[in-house]
């Protein structure tokens, strides 16, 4: 057992206020919600035995006269303090400590409200104290004056109660509204254990000496214990616990129990949210802090929960025993010290491409990709001859019919794009293979299929406007709308009519055959004008959306490498290499929407279906989501700030959407990797980050577990798309905030965006903002001819191997901050140029030319 020594004073309370302390650390250093329940029916267990060892031991504190007369005890013993527990006290005070271990085992959040019970209980004890008019002052004047005006003055003590609460819950009391609940409980027990050493009786509230009490109090917290582990297995089934880890957890609680207790008994139960507080502010990761304004009020809470002990346990005396209490604040400077140690470590690192950032892979892929882009620029068409030639070049076939008047709309309309739609005559091509007599009627059968969630929308030229219909829903997520939206004012009779699929799910639906057969009506399951419909939602996709993919296909990108030397890590720095599944076959487990998708109705066979992203696998023909046109994403300036007032740190807040969570596997899904990744929920022996550094010229891997948290302000504020037990575990995994403004991303310089169950809305809104977005995605996108990776947003990898290099350069170097500043300013002027609402109805316009030819009865198959 730890004891503070000298033994022979063990009695001078010294010695059990720091076992208890440093019990209470290692508690909450073990702490995890699978042993919480656990290890709390272990120490039940086990506290009874204690305190009939302590009682029996020629040590104990009640039986120390001299030692205890010497202590100020602001409490006097009166007639009723030995009066034993009654069965209703005993039951409060078990069902309190059942809440509140309930608690801890359900939420990752501490009981942020602890330390706001210091000074509720010195109310209570004043209460108490009041009721004999022969109590003593409970602040002795003996006491220094700093100590009195902190901890014994209500108004003062509530403030510092305040600040420390908001420390805890980083200033987001509404995610821990919940907490509340638990410090009820806690200002119950303790209390009740306070009100045991009160002079007289006050009626209607608890009262239980814990030391007198506890054989009859741990019986009853087993049963309510017993009960909740009962009910936790049958709503979650049993969870696999670390049983040495649960033991050593179970005995640590005990033993901070058993010396808080022979501590309050000669001070006051005043000290044990001291304790807490301590014990909480001591164990976080010396990484974990996501600002120094952060670190810094976690060090000062520490510091006066520290001080307040000290406080507490103040005798007059020579001995100079006390004052080595304050020794226990290396265990909050430590982490500290370690924290701005290594974050400063890492950022001389960084700075070593300081006069040579041209060396840096970021600026190498910058300077390549303005050189595309101004390419880009250069070679569009000028006049519809040349646009006419440009597309028999591309897709050797003549245009649709009306792509002249397109090209009159498009320069009436200063788009910058006008060569550049490849996505859509690639996406069309395929069904080429089928007379437009053939593609009308898949489209019919597709739309009559049962289960197949398409919508079937009809283009009236006379007219001008798009009407859509579902077989049972009536709500079209704004689809009609937002052609209507788009083409009003369009002269109709240049589109004739039609009609066309449109996909109500935001997952993409169509895996063509393999490109390779040479006669696409030798599959076995697929012929011309034929589907099958596959329900997989809910369960792994990656096998079948990846079956065509052969060795020719893997053979003929292989030589699609870049020239970027990166030392292994994965910069990207071609988006169709990075997104292609054929290539990188792990993605498959590690992207929620192909791991296992909310909802994935595969239509395999060509079916022209209109989706709002696809999958470089997959053959949706990709339209601008009604998405970016809702009120919801669209950017308004006066939210913004300029970039040199912002954060310096890249943010991101959302949900866990993107994927169903019904085992373990969530942890590699995409947003969730990401969070965890940010958040620094790894164990430092399961991290392993790589930066890069120039050495004598040359750049060089540096391996390292840390990861600076205050450059990433990152959370989940909400969490579902799981079964119960999977959302529990989540909810105790990640670090969860409340709800937060939609604009306060603009807050930080870099702002992350990245999948859910579909497209991202909120892109669009980030390429017009001040702040550079850090873009990771595998779907293809309407937009994604004209946004060029480093020049207009920066890219990340699924794997996000480069992330913390990647994020360290733009954040901690100069050149890097230029160039997140250069990329913000350009994807925002790209943004208005390219990215408007008559953008969106250019590319419509091209995109219902080419489906009225896919469709034309006229047409022969190809």
């Amino acid at each position: 057992m730890l004891q503070w020594q000298p033994i022979e004073e063990f009695g001078s309370i010294t010695g059990p206020v720091g076992t208890a302390a440093i019990y209470t650390v290692v508690t909450q250093y073990l702490s995890s919600n699978a042993t919480e329940l656990w290890s709390e029916l272990l120490c039940w267990l086990l506290l009874p035995i204690l305190f009939r060892s302590a009682r029996q031991s020629s040590y104990s504190l009640g039986d120390n006269k001299a030692s205890r007369d010497s202590l100020p005890s602001p409490i006097l013993r009166g007639p009723g303090s030995g009066v034993a527990a009654g069965s209703l006290s005993l039951w409060a005070v078990a069902f309190a400590i059942a809440v509140v271990s309930v608690y801890r085992a359900e939420y990752k959040s501490v009981v942020v409200f602890l330390p706001i019970l210091s000074p509720l209980l010195l109310l209570v004890q004043s209460g108490f104290s009041r009721s004999d008019p022969s109590s003593p002052d409970i602040t002795p004047s003996i006491r220094p004056k700093v100590q009195i005006f902190l901890f014994d003055t209500l108004p003062v003590s509530f403030l510092i109660g305040l600040f420390a609460a908001f420390t805890l819950c980083g200033w987001d009391l509404e995610a821990s509204a919940f907490a509340a609940i638990p410090a009820i409980a806690m200002l119950v027990i303790y209390a009740s254990f306070e009100h045991a050493n009160a002079a007289y009786r006050t009626y209607f509230y608890p009262k239980v000496h814990l030391q007198q009490s506890v054989t009859a109090l741990a019986p009853r917290v087993v049963v309510l214990l017993v009960a909740c582990l009962i009910m936790d297995a049958s709503i979650f089934d049993f969870t696999t616990i670390n049983i040495p880890n649960t033991v050593f957890l179970g005995i640590a609680k005990a033993l901070a129990w058993f010396f808080m207790a022979r501590t309050a008994e000669c001070t006051s139960w005043r000290i044990a949210p001291a304790i807490g507080t301590f014990g909480i502010t001591a164990t976080p990761g010396p990484f974990s802090q996501a600002s120094e304004f952060q670190a810094i009020s976690h060090l000062a809470v520490s510091i006066l929960a520290l001080g307040n002990m000290v406080h507490l346990i103040f005798k007059p005396s020579k001995t100079k025993r006390v004052p080595t209490l304050w020794l226990l604040a290396i265990a909050s400077l430590g982490p500290y010290i370690m924290n701005l140690f290594v974050a400063r470590d890492a950022v001389s690192t960084a700075q070593t491409f300081a006069g040579h950032s041209e060396k840096h892979p970021v600026e190498i892929l910058s300077r390549e990709a303005d050189i595309k882009f101004q390419h880009l620029l250069r070679t569009q068409s000028a006049n519809y001859t040349a646009a006419h030639v440009e597309y028999v070049r591309r897709y050797r076939t003549e245009p649709p019919p009306g792509l002249q008047g397109w090209f009159d709309f498009a320069i009436a309309n200063q788009s910058p794009i006008i060569d550049d739609f490849d996505m859509i005559f690639d996406s069309v091509s395929p069904l080429l293979k089928m007379s437009g007599e053939q593609v009308s009627q898949v489209m019919r059968m597709a739309y009559e299929a049962t289960g197949s969630d398409l919508w079937l929308c009809s283009f009236s030229s006379a007219q001008g406007t798009t009407q859509c219909q579902h077989a049972s829903r009536t709500f079209d997520r704004n689809i009609a709308s937002s052609f209507n939206k788009l083409l009003k004012g369009l002269e109709h009779s240049k589109i004739p009519d039609l009609k066309f699929l449109v996909n109500h799910l935001d997952e993409p639906r169509v895996l063509l055959p393999s490109q390779f057969a040479e006669d696409i009506g030798e599959q076995p399951s697929i012929t011309l004008g034929r589907f099958n419909l596959k329900n997989m939602s809910g369960r792994p996709v990656g096998k079948e959306i990846s079956k065509h993919c052969s060795n020719q296909e893997l053979a003929s990108r292989h030589t699609r490498n870049s020239t970027v030397e990166s030392c292994g890590l994965p910069f990207v720095s071609d988006l169709s290499v990075a997104a292609d599944l054929c290539r990188h076959l792990k993605h498959t487990s590690l992207h929620g929407l192909i791991a296992r998708p909310k909802s994935f109705r595969l239509i395999e066979g060509l079916v022209p279906i209109l989706s709002t992203g696809a999958l470089p696998s997959m053959g949706d023909i990709v339209y601008p989501s009604p998405a970016y046109l809702e009120e919801e994403f669209q950017y308004a300036d006066d939210q913004d700030i300029e970039w040199e007032k912002k954060r310096n740190n890249v943010y991101w807040t959302g949900s866990n959407t993107g994927g169903f969570a019904v085992d373990g596997s969530w942890r590699n899904y995409h947003r969730q990797r990401f969070v965890a990744l940010a958040q620094n929920l790894h164990q430092p022996e399961e991290q392993h980050h790589t930066y890069l550094r120039l050495v004598n010229g040359v750049v060089e891997r540096v391996t390292s577990s840390f990861l600076n948290s205050r450059l990433y302000d990152v959370a989940f504020t909400r969490l579902f798309q799981c079964r119960k037990t999977q959302c529990r575990d989540q909810h105790s995994y990640f670090n969860v905030r409340s709800w937060v403004d939609k604009n306060q991303a603009f807050r930080s310089r870099l702002v992350f965006d990245l999948d859910g169950n579909g497209i991202s809305g909120r892109y669009h809104k980030f390429l017009a903002s001040k702040s550079t977005p850090l873009k990771q995605t595998l779907l293809r996108e309407w937009h994604d001819e004209r946004l060029v990776p480093w020049i207009h947003y920066v890219p990340v990898s699924l794997s996000m191997e480069e992330l913390p290099e990647l994020v360290s350069y733009l954040t901690t170097t100069d050149s890097g901050q230029q160039r997140a500043r250069n990329i913000a300013m350009q994807g925002r002027e790209w943004h208005a140029k390219s990215l408007r609402e008559v953008d969106f109805a250019i590319y419509n316009y091209r995109l219902l030319l080419e489906l009225a030819r896919l469709q034309d009865p006229k047409r022969k198959q190809l």
